[in-house]
Formats: structure tokens, sequence, C-alpha cells
């Protein structure tokens, strides 16, 4: 699978790609805001059916992070965006993605809801989520042990309507007078 932008490009995640993928997920840029997974869960990820493992890459050839959804064959049309990982910081690459993946989703499956979560201190990805119509919907409050302390996730997500009226809005605003 392959999703193109101007700018981007989405690929099925390579065993071959685990390396990168490993060591963004490890960075002192990313560790503190997303779980951590062995080569060997990736690797069961990549081929499983119920998941979507995507390596991002800029046009010019360069890898900047990667994305997993899990849900796909969910029966209540449920998917989640189990991790939105990019190296290159600061560039909109993770805005972008995210929008690539949820066209995606929508357009190429009947999901219903998309979700989230979002660990309380990552300011920055909520913002990027909400700019993409994400909605908060809860807190599960101190419901991770990491490293000796609590942290609270944030469940966030979009239903199908959502997206179809953000669609539609954005097509508006592009449209000549």
């Amino acid at each position: 699978m392959i999703i193109h932008s101007e700018t981007l490009d989405l690929q099925t995640t390579t065993e071959q790609d685990l390396a990168f993928v490993l060591a963004i997920e490890q960075s002192e840029l990313n560790r503190a805001y997303i779980g951590q997974w062995s080569k060997e869960e990736h690797i069961t990820a990549i081929h499983d059916p119920d998941i979507l493992h995507l390596t991002i890459w800029e046009r010019s050839g360069k890898r900047v992070g990667y994305i997993i959804v899990s849900g796909l064959q969910d029966i209540h049309l449920t998917v989640c965006i189990k991790r939105i990982v990019i190296h290159s910081k600061g560039f909109g690459y993770g805005k972008l993605s995210l929008r690539l993946v949820s066209d995606w989703i929508f357009q190429h499956t009947e999901t219903h809801r998309l979700w989230l979560d979002v660990r309380d201190h990552n300011h920055r990805a909520r913002h990027v989520y909400e700019s993409c119509g994400f909605t908060l919907e809860g807190t599960l409050r101190d419901c991770m042990k990491v490293e000796g302390h609590f942290e609270s996730l944030h469940i966030m997500s979009i239903l199908r309507y959502e997206y179809i009226e953000r669609e539609q809005q954005r097509q508006k605003k592009c449209m000549p007078r």
C-alpha cells in the first residue's frame, strides 16, 4: 500500500525498515510520548491483517517517521491510530501524515469512528489532533505506569460524519469564486 501526496509517501513498512522504526521510537525526542515495542512486536504487526504499519517518506526518498493503525477488521467499525512517530519535527509531517492516513481510512474502509490516545503532557500532538478534527472524549487518569510514575491518557476521536463535514468545508475553501 502506498499513499501519495505532493510532500510525503506512506508505504507499507518492511522488516528492512525496522532499524529506522526502532531508532526513532527509542530516541530521546519520542520516548517520553509513545509506547515502546520490541522488533518482534513490530514484525508481528507488519504481518497482521488487522494492522496497518506504514513508514513515512519525504518525496526526496528520506524516511521521516512511521504510523501504526489497528482495528481494520473491527466489527464495530472503530479504527485506532496506535502510533504516529515523526523523526524530523517542525516540518508539518505529523499533521500531513495524520490527514493522509485519516483520508485513506475514511475513503477506503467503512470505518465509523477513528480514535487515538495521547499522553496528557504531549500538548504538541494534542494540538495537531484537534486541528485535524479530533474531539476530546475523556481522560483515563493515571492509567499507565511509566518509569516509576503514573501518566494519564486523553482519548480523542473523529466520526465519519464529522470527517465528511470537515472535508466539505475544506473543499469549499479551495474552490475558486
